[in-house]
């Protein structure tokens, strides 16, 4: 990747959190996620920053994968021209019909998406992004990285995704950045840039719970969760809407004692019928 780019990659990726910390109402990492974003800002070039910076007002995704020749966020269709260009890694090219600029991520996990383009009836609320397979009553997982690594795994084993491996992997990195342990006994980590198909959810509970991270108290719900590039903006959505619903002790607990997937992917349903659109 250029490595102006990669910086660019990088500093979004702060906005991102941050904007993740003021969704989840959590302010302990604010003053330091505000001072590496200030101080990763002013090292890009001039022209550069400007550039990104206008982007950024209208849109938190200013820096945007090629997915299958396309841009990932508007979708347009790109000349094989411009794809060979952003390919050779060697000049930044933009999006011609959203101006975002553009790379090419080899490495990034993929998602296979099959399983939520079957017909039928529409979909509303949390339906449209999870499924009754992809809940784990009572996870074996003791520490973050198992929880991540079960999750994941339940995606792909459930025809969600390819690569669970690099989805954990990335997933872990993130972690690293800044714990998705929030308080109420919940975590949400997750993926970025995983294209191929749209947000989705994975969702485990531990009655014992264990420490997602050593600052938090024990986690009891894990919300796995995989975002393509054009639904971050939606994901915070989601984030907040989940946040709201499981603020609620009675909704934690009701999850909580589901030990058959089916009924717990019901109560996930009802507990956030009005907060998740």
């Amino acid at each position: 990747m250029h490595p102006v780019i990669n910086h660019m990659v990088q500093l979004q990726e702060l906005t991102l959190i941050r904007d993740e910390q003021l969704h989840a109402k959590r302010t302990e990492h604010l003053e330091q996620l505000n001072t590496s974003i200030s101080e990763m800002t002013n090292k890009l070039p001039a022209n550069m920053r400007t550039q990104f910076e206008k982007l950024q007002k209208r849109d938190p995704i200013a820096v945007a994968p090629i997915s299958d020749s396309n841009c990932s966020v508007c979708g347009m269709k790109l000349a094989t021209s411009l794809v060979q260009m952003i390919s050779s890694k060697k000049e930044m090219h933009a999006c011609p019909s959203c101006a975002r600029i553009l790379f090419v991520d080899d490495s990034a996990p993929r998602r296979v998406g099959q399983r939520t383009r079957r017909h039928g009836p529409r979909k509303v609320g949390i339906a449209r992004f999870s499924s009754e397979v992809l809940m784990i009553p009572d996870l074996s997982a003791t520490n973050a990285e198992e929880a991540i690594q079960e999750l994941a795994e339940k995606m792909e084993n459930e025809g969600f995704v390819l690569h669970a491996d690099k989805m954990i992997e990335a997933a872990l990195r993130r972690e690293a950045l800044c714990s998705t342990a929030v308080e109420d006994e919940l975590a949400f980590p997750h993926v970025r840039s995983v294209e191929g198909g749209g947000l989705t959810l994975a969702l485990g509970t531990s009655k014992k719970g264990f420490h997602f991270h050593d600052e938090r108290g024990l986690t009891r719900i894990v919300c796995f969760i995989v975002i393509p590039t054009a639904a971050s903006a939606f994901y915070l959505k989601l984030l907040a809407g989940l946040t709201k619903s499981f603020l609620k002790e009675n909704n934690r607990s009701a999850l909580l004692k589901e030990t058959d997937p089916v009924k717990m992917w019901k109560t996930l349903c009802r507990v956030t019928r009005t907060t998740v659109k």
